[in-house]
């Protein structure tokens, strides 16, 4: 037992170090090493996340920074909307060398909902009222954004297009400059619409302790209609699944992925389907011993050695996991708990993604990961905490 918790401890120290690497100046952890040295609104509120219990200045710094460059006016070239969390900048440096899209960049769908999620988290971890105060018109800025500009035809869900053809075509998680996920936009990807609901609640709850009973009300009514409507629009009744995506005619895109485990700890999901979710993960076309895949094997596009069509994600694991564990699925959060620290054991640390050919990890991928990953190294601390 000695030798375990000695481990253990090895381990997070490692982490921690790792994380050590990546953290600015300024408090916010930076994405990853070698390409990934800079500011992401997304990798840096989910990494915040994983630390919350441990290390909240973190998350205190992040936020900070993301309400600074929080959006301000139209600009396509950006990609930029008031009220709108970027999707990456890199301080002191004008622009992506390889994309040719300025900084700061705004072309994430997400990183609004998740800035919104975290200031939440992190005033119930540490009722900083004065932050949440000084803040409070970022938040309100961040709600206008997701309802008028990330709900633009005004059917509840948080769609992306992109306005700069220099920018990313897709702007979820699995951001990519090409049509990877083989949709046409707009784009209402699975996960966000989770995001967009947790964020309206939580929120919501914000409002109250700030006695604003008009904006929780309202933020309540919302949250109703969104979740009425995405369990009834992207449930493929067949499947017993979720939709990957709506496209563009507002047709769901079939596939079996690792997104809808995103929305487990979203509280989005009705519950005659949660049960569905987690017994379709945990086949085995998605999981593997050291891990779920982002895509499913039987998908005619899977490849395993794909960045986003077949990796295993630690952090999308992590994520998947805290729902698991919220919604009282206590075997099926251990089971990728332990898959992600056997991946670890056998690569010796824990890279940004990895393969699974023929149960066993591979580094030969299409892209080389990246080591150190802040939202990978977060995730194996948290585990290691828990």
């Amino acid at each position: 037992m000695f030798l375990d918790y000695l481990k253990k401890e090895i381990i997070k120290k490692k982490a921690l170090k790792e994380l050590g690497q990546l953290k600015d100046k300024k408090g916010f952890l930076k994405a990853g090493l070698p390409r990934f040295n800079r500011l992401f609104g997304r990798d840096s509120l989910i990494s915040a996340w994983q630390l919350l219990d441990k290390k909240p200045g973190i998350c205190q710094a992040t936020l900070e920074v993301l309400s600074q460059l929080q959006g301000k006016v139209f600009n396509k070239e950006r990609e930029e909307e008031p009220g709108k969390i970027i999707h990456e900048t890199n301080l002191g440096k004008h622009s992506h060398l390889k994309n040719h899209f300025p900084f700061p960049y705004f072309g994430s769908i997400d990183s609004t909902p998740l800035f919104l999620i975290l200031f939440s988290f992190y005033y119930r971890k540490t009722r900083n009222i004065k932050f949440l105060n000084r803040h409070w018109k970022n938040i309100l800025m961040a709600l206008h954004w997701m309802e008028e500009c990330g709900d633009r035809d005004k059917d509840l869900f948080l769609e992306y297009e992109r306005k700069n053809p220099k920018g990313l075509f897709h702007q979820a998680w699995k951001d990519s400059s090409e049509n990877t996920l083989r949709i046409k936009p707009p784009v209402a990807m699975v996960e966000v619409q989770g995001y967009q609901y947790l964020a309206l609640k939580e929120i919501s709850w914000l409002a109250e302790i700030k006695q604003d009973q008009d904006l929780a009300e309202k933020l309540e009514q919302r949250t109703e209609k969104i979740k009425d409507k995405f369990n009834k629009e992207f449930w493929m009744e067949n499947e017993k699944y979720f939709a990957l995506a709506l496209d563009k005619q507002k047709k769901q895109r079939k596939a079996i992925t690792s997104n809808p485990g995103h929305l487990l700890f979203t509280g989005i999901l009705n519950k005659d389907k949660a049960d569905f979710i987690v017994r379709r993960l945990f086949k085995k076309d998605l999981f593997t011993p050291f891990g779920i895949r982002t895509h499913s094997s039987l998908e005619p596009d899977f490849n395993a050695r794909s960045y986003h069509l077949g990796a295993v994600w630690p952090h999308d694991n992590w994520i998947i996991a805290q729902g698991l564990k919220k919604m009282g699925y206590q075997g099926e959060y251990k089971r990728i708990k332990n898959a992600i620290m056997l991946a670890y054991n056998e690569i010796g640390f824990l890279p940004e993604f990895y393969g699974v050919i023929n149960e066993k990890v591979t580094l030969e991928m299409r892209n080389k990961p990246c080591y150190p990953q802040a939202w990978s190294s977060a995730a194996l601390f948290n585990f290691l905490s828990d």
